[in-house]
């Protein structure tokens, strides 16, 4: 399952009236990921890859760069997954 497959699935189990068609373009809060859904998905993030996100981070607007800050601090050895 690719990166966008997986967001999409956490979005559905989470958000109330989840958009049908999530994009790299798709703006996090049009999609219903407010501040409190995107600590949750990036706890999720850091014990899938127990990997720890910086405090410094800045804040994704889109599904696209949400994904691209997963894959800049996923671990080597998690990059097939």
């Amino acid at each position: 399952m690719d990166k966008l497959e997986q967001l999409r699935e956490f979005v559905k189990r989470r958000v109330t009236n989840p958009p049908e068609d999530i994009t790299l373009e798709s703006r996090l809060e049009d999609i219903g990921v407010d501040s409190l859904t995107l600590l949750d998905l990036m706890f999720d993030f850091e014990d899938k890859y127990g990997v720890r996100m910086p405090d410094d981070l800045p804040r994704p607007e889109t599904v696209g760069q949400l994904i691209e800050i997963f894959e800049q601090l996923k671990p080597a050895s998690a990059s097939n997954e």
